[in-house]
Order: C-alpha cells, then sequence, then structure tokens
C-alpha cells in the first residue's frame, strides 16, 4: 500500500502538472477545474474503491516515427481506445501509465519521453457486474515504443496499430480523436 506521504507528493505533482497543462490548453478549462476540484476534495482520488470515480493513467502509445498509435479493443466497453487503468492508490500517474501500457500490450521496451500531461479526459463507466456506474478521470501521456509486436492480454478483444491519419476509421470516440488531434499538431514534442 502507498504512504500518505507518497499519495500527497502525487497529488501536489499531479496538480503542478495540470497547471502547466492548463498554460498549454486553456479552451479544456472546465475538464481542468473538475479534475482539481476532484483532486483536491477527495482524498483518495487514487483508489479504485471511490465509488464516485478515481485517478487513470493511460497511454498514446506510438511507434518510433510516430505515424502510428497502438489501440486496444477494451473487452468491457466494447470500443477501440488508447491503452491505460487503474492507479490502484499509486498516485504517480506517469509510472501508471507505462506500467499499464505493458501489462495490456506486452511491449517491455516502452519510454515517456516527457512528463507533461498529453491529454485529460473525464468519461462515465456504465456499471458492470457489482461496480456501480462511476467516472474516470483519465491522465493520458505519450508512450513511444521501440517495436511494434505486441501480445493481446485478456482486458482486450485485440490491439492493433492504427495509422494517426486514419484513426477515424476504428473510433468516433471524441477523446480518441481529440488526442490523434493534438499528436499532428503537436510536432512530436512529447
Amino acid at each position: 500500500m502507498y504512504k500518505d506521504t507518497e499519495i500527497d507528493t502525487g497529488r501536489n505533482d499531479l496538480l503542478a502538472a495540470i497547471e502547466r497543462y492548463e498554460q498549454r490548453h486553456q479552451d479544456e478549462r472546465a475538464t481542468i477545474a473538475r479534475f482539481r476540484d476532484f483532486i483536491l476534495r477527495v482524498p483518495r482520488c487514487f483508489d479504485r474503491e471511490t465509488t464516485e470515480g478515481h485517478i487513470t493513467g493511460s497511454a498514446w502509445v506510438v511507434d518510433m516515427d510516430g505515424s502510428h498509435t497502438l489501440l486496444t479493443h477494451h473487452r468491457k466497453l466494447n470500443k477501440w481506445l488508447q491503452l491505460g487503468g487503474h492507479a490502484d492508490g499509486d498516485s504517480n500517474v506517469v509510472r501508471v501509465a507505462l506500467t499499464e501500457a505493458r501489462e495490456e500490450s506486452g511491449i517491455d521496451d516502452l519510454s515517456i519521453h516527457n512528463n507533461d500531461i498529453f491529454d485529460l479526459d473525464v468519461h462515465l463507466i456504465p456499471a458492470h457486474g457489482d461496480v456501480a456506474e462511476h467516472f474516470h478521470y483519465d491522465v493520458r501521456y505519450v508512450v513511444h515504443a521501440a517495436h511494434t509486436v505486441h501480445v493481446v492480454s485478456g482486458e482486450s478483444h485485440d490491439l492493433a496499430w492504427v495509422s494517426v491519419t486514419a484513426l477515424d476509421t476504428y473510433t468516433t470516440e471524441e477523446s480518441m480523436l481529440r488526442m490523434a488531434h493534438k499528436w499532428n499538431t503537436s510536432n512530436n514534442q512529447f
């Protein structure tokens, strides 16, 4: 389990990263305000057991030339999405995103070149089994893959490397298309 001091440090680091993100994405102030409010108001915001919602970490995994992104056909949601998952108490969301990407892709040689947040998204997760409907406060980072050979995990129906310019042939999810747009206009600064 994570110590309170680690959680406090992680919470402060995340709030500082969100502040830097806001400087680049002032058009996303409503989402940023929701994140800040949630992090400041909910002491256990990194715990999956927090029923209102929780912080999650995701990875916009790109190949070495940045032309393709790795998507998962998510088993529970039945949608093509980025890799990612629950923090489970870990307040180091960069580490969460990288760990989830490795677990869900089977690719060990992944790296984050820039710890800046790539995207923030708040989305509703429908009830599933004994888990009630709740929100994911998803913090997304760019993750680089040194190779493209992957393994489909039990959390996915499939994985696919998709051209960023053709992402809309796999998904119409607003946040996915927003990330593709950000990637195409970022000049690979991540």
